[in-house]
């Protein structure tokens, strides 16, 4: 068991791995997922966007983003929902980076790699190279 502060109004409460908030928070959660859940479950809304969702329910759109991402909001049922990527902010579907921030890391990783084999090679090399003596003793 843990104690910590709710994350939403500072309260005092034992953490569980489903909760990361307090139980009077919890609650209000479930009440705004409810109003979200109900407005974008009508077809009509099933293609707005977060904004369009946050400015018909007035739910914030830090909670909208922890539904999506916690998975209670299907986003192959919702296609303009999503979260933004953690680098740039690009509204994403999964993981933490949009694909242009993945192959960006990607290409400085393999440039970081090149360049410590390189190193490597020029010591390698200077190595075989060098020429040691024997001191009688």
């Amino acid at each position: 068991m843990e104690l910590t502060n709710c994350a939403n109004c500072n309260t005092v409460f034992v953490k569980s791995a489903f909760r990361d908030v307090c139980n009077a928070c919890y609650k209000e959660e479930e009440v705004q997922f409810d109003i979200v859940y109900k407005y974008i479950r009508k077809a009509v809304n099933r293609t707005a966007t977060m904004q369009q969702v946050v400015d018909a329910t007035g739910v914030t759109e830090e909670l909208l983003i922890k539904f999506v991402k916690k998975g209670r909001l299907r986003l192959s049922q919702f296609p303009n929902l999503g979260y933004p990527c953690e680098k740039c902010g690009t509204l994403i579907k999964e993981g933490r980076l949009c694909m242009n921030c993945t192959h960006s890391i990607r290409a400085d990783l393999a440039a970081v790699e090149k360049e410590e084999q390189r190193r490597q090679e020029i010591a390698e090399r200077d190595h075989k190279n060098a020429y040691y003596s024997r001191m009688d003793e």
